[in-house]
Parts: C-alpha cells; structure tokens; sequence
C-alpha cells in the first residue's frame, strides 16, 4: 500500500531545513528544556570569515534532536516561522528545477534519481511512531531537498522524505520563501504534517545545504552571505501538540575578511 502527501502554502519551510536552519545558528550545541521536551541543536556555517559588503558562497550544516524527560514520547511539532538575517541571500538562476509532481510516490533513491541536478541538500530525519498495543516504533528516511519552480517572485524548495511504517508514504513539501524588508530577508513558516496518522513525532534531523553550479561560464552559489556587522541571525517560533511554544532569536558570530 502506497500513499503521498503533497503539502503546498503560500509560505513554508519544509520541518527537517527549519530545525537545521535552528541548528546551525548557535555558536555552540544548544539545550533548550521546557517541562518535559528537550531539543538539543548544534552545527556550523562555511567559511566563517566573509566580505563585509559583498556576499561569498557558504554551506552550512546542522543536526536537531527532540525528547522527553519522561517515559513518554515528545509531542509533536506542529508549526513553525522562521526569519532569516538580511545577510543571507538565496540565488537559483540557472539552476536546475525539479517539479514536485515528479518526485510523488517515489523512494529516495529514485527522487534523487529523477531531479538529480536540482539537488540543494541532503540528510536524514527521525521520528517515533506510537500505535495502540504496540512497541514503539522509531523509523528513518533520507532527507532531500530539490530547487523548485518560483511562485510568482519566490523561490521554492521541494522537499522529500519517504516513511515505510506503518504504510508506504512519501512527503512531498513545497516550500516557499518569501522575501521581505527589514533586519530578516526572508520569512518562512509551515504547518507540520502528521506522521503515522498523528501518531507519529519528530525525534531528529541533520543536513548539509548549499550547491554550487555553473551558468553561461559563471560560477554560482544556491546560498551566499556577507558579514556587514559581525553576525548571522535567526528568529523563531515553534509549536507543538501539547501547547508549548519555544520563541527566541539566536546569533552566530562571523568574521570579517580583510
């Protein structure tokens, strides 16, 4: 048996890059604990020395985990926005597309296949499964997100993870990023699908982002940044099933090139 789930919204971020983009924003492994749920987050930008004005291609890469204290699985996120520093600039002219319609009910090993050149990331999530009279069941997929066709003036990623427990089922995610003004060049929100039904919760995601690529000669990078005041930023909020919502901005410092 076979299902997919084609999510689409005016402005999303797939779960498994918000949690990675979470990640990658602390200068050293975060523990954030309320009541029982604990996420743990840690990762890294390179290069950490960038132009002042100009902007450097950079890749990042970044891992999150979410438990409980207790004896109970965490509960379940279930939306999220995310505001990304005015430093950061996402860039994909010329660069491959890859529809979401081609990569539903597919393995990750075919998705890949299929869009392999509009490939921007890679990593794996994790999530426990808890069904009546059953032993709880943690499952994995790979993790792969694709350059996606524009909605008007955004950008997109599409994003694919694929389930075999309790059925077969692929997660197709189109996301969104939309541009805005201010201190954060971009927003991206997204409302998380249920796993197994809602039986299912996240316990853990990793990924590494960035691609480069050549067109009419050039050199290109999907993700680029500057270092215009010693730091890179992001704001978010986070909710869940039980009621709790984490908020808060966090900052990793960069360097100056000189």
């Amino acid at each position: 048996m076979s299902r997919t789930r084609l999510l689409t919204s005016g402005a999303v971020l797939a779960l498994c890059g918000a949690l990675a983009a979470l990640a990658v924003g602390v200068a050293d492994a975060a523990l954030v604990k309320v009541g029982a749920l604990v996420i743990r987050a840690d990762g890294g930008f390179t290069p950490r020395t960038l132009p002042r004005h100009s902007y450097a291609p950079i890749s990042f890469q970044g891992h999150a985990d979410i438990a409980s204290t207790n004896s109970a699985p965490p509960p379940a996120l279930q939306s999220a926005r995310l505001d990304f520093d005015r430093d950061g600039r996402l860039a994909t002219r010329g660069l491959a597309v890859c529809p979401p319609g081609r990569i539903e009910a597919t393995t990750p090993k075919q998705a890949r296949r299929r869009c392999r050149n509009a490939i921007v990331g890679r990593g794996h999530v994790r999530a426990v499964i808890t069904l009546p009279n059953l032993s709880r069941v943690h499952v994995r997929s790979p993790l792969t997100l694709f350059n996606g066709p524009r909605q008007g003036r955004n950008v997109t990623v599409v994003t694919h993870a694929h389930a075999t427990f309790p059925v077969r089922q692929t997660f197709v995610v189109v996301v969104t990023i939309e541009r805005r003004r201010g201190p954060y060049r971009y927003r991206a929100t997204f409302d998380v699908p249920a796993i197994a039904g809602g039986a299912g919760a996240l316990t853990h995601v990793d990924m590494r982002i960035g691609r480069r690529y050549r067109f009419r000669g050039v050199k290109r990078s999907y993700i680029s940044a500057r270092c215009s005041d010693g730091i890179l930023q992001t704001r978010g909020r986070f909710s869940f099933a039980d009621g709790t919502i984490i908020a808060g901005s966090i900052f990793k410092p960069c360097n100056v090139r000189r």
